[in-house]
């Protein structure tokens, strides 16, 4: 059973604030999930294949492939833009 100054020190780390019933209570369901911890640490498991090793990682990004650009649209936009500066799209300022 976990004790009642443990639960006060989790709480605190966890920014809890705790009447008495709640500790109490706490103390009760962790003393609990900590009991059954212990009974799965007591299982043997030695002929059970660890499902980390059974998954399989690859890269699944796509290569980085450079594509021709069509100019023909480009100038298509640069001329429909409203504002221009030479070969330069103008556009209105984000940051003031």
């Amino acid at each position: 059973m976990i004790s009642k100054q443990e639960v006060e020190h989790i709480a605190k780390l966890a920014r809890l604030e705790l009447s008495q019933e709640e500790l109490e209570k706490m103390q009760k369901e962790l003393g609990t999930i900590l009991d059954y911890v212990k009974m799965l640490n007591k299982l043997d498991v030695s002929d059970v294949e660890s499902s980390s090793r059974s998954t399989i990682v690859e890269n699944v990004t796509r290569e980085d492939i450079a594509k021709e650009q069509n100019l023909d649209s480009i100038e298509g936009i640069k001329r429909q833009f409203p504002a221009k500066e030479g070969d330069h799209l103008k556009v209105k300022g984000v940051l003031n």
